[in-house]
């Protein structure tokens, strides 16, 4: 069974939501703010997180960049009251993997969470396990992914972004197309794929403004130009 951690200050919501999951089949620790949250996460093998943004003390921001620091590749999904774009990014960049904002399906949340752990726990069945490109190394089944060696710390949603070019380069994949293809997503907000190719620059790029590997092609979308030392093992 899985088991989640719902931070949510709001009573009502937390109590329905809670109760919902719990039916869904989840094991779920609800608690009322972020200390609670950072405090309870150590103790309790926490599977996923959904976070308010908006909580009493410290904000939806400063506890995912706390739980961040206890667990690099945590799923995390924010929920949020807020509508402007800027404000979902800065969550993203926060380090969440993905956000739903208020109020919402509490049969949409489920399939969130659902999709979000069965990209994070499942390899589809033709990846390689081991992926090369360059000075980059990407361990599929262990999912790990090492630049000159050294891990990086990617989240569930950067990584699934990695393997994904590294096993297509050379193509232009538009915004919704990797909404589809690597989250499983009919529908989503495309800036959630800018803010996470961004974050996935700033990690595998030399320099994350004069990106050479990890390319924009104006108008389409994002392409991957392989190394030539590059491949599959």
């Amino acid at each position: 069974m899985v088991r989640l951690m719902l931070v949510e200050d709001d009573r009502t919501m937390r109590e329905t939501v809670a109760a919902y999951l719990t039916r869904a089949g989840h094991d779920v620790v609800a608690v009322a703010d972020g200390d609670a949250a950072v405090a309870r996460f150590a103790e309790s093998g926490v599977d996923l997180v959904l976070l308010d943004l908006m909580l009493p003390g410290s904000s939806g921001f400063e506890v995912t960049r706390r739980l961040r620091a206890m667990r690099r590749d945590l799923p995390l999904i924010m929920v949020t009251a807020r509508t402007q774009e800027h404000e979902r990014v800065q969550g993203l960049l926060a380090g969440a993997d993905d956000y739903i904002t208020k109020p919402f399906s509490l049969r949409e949340l489920d399939l969130r969470i659902r999709s979000l752990l069965r990209r994070v726990t499942t390899a589809p069945p033709e990846t390689p396990d081991i992926l090369v490109d360059g000075d980059l190394r990407v361990e599929v089944a262990a999912g790990r992914a090492l630049r000159n060696e050294e891990a990086l710390a990617l989240t569930a949603r950067e990584f699934d972004l990695l393997v994904w070019f590294l096993q297509h380069p050379g193509v232009v994949h538009s915004r919704e197309d990797l909404i589809r293809e690597v989250w499983g997503w009919n529908v989503g907000d495309p800036s959630t794929v800018t803010v996470h190719v961004r974050r996935l620059r700033e990690k595998v790029e030399s320099e994350a403004s004069r990106p050479t590997r990890l390319a924009t092609v104006f108008g389409k979308g994002y392409r991957w130009d392989a190394a030539e030392s590059g491949g599959a093992t």
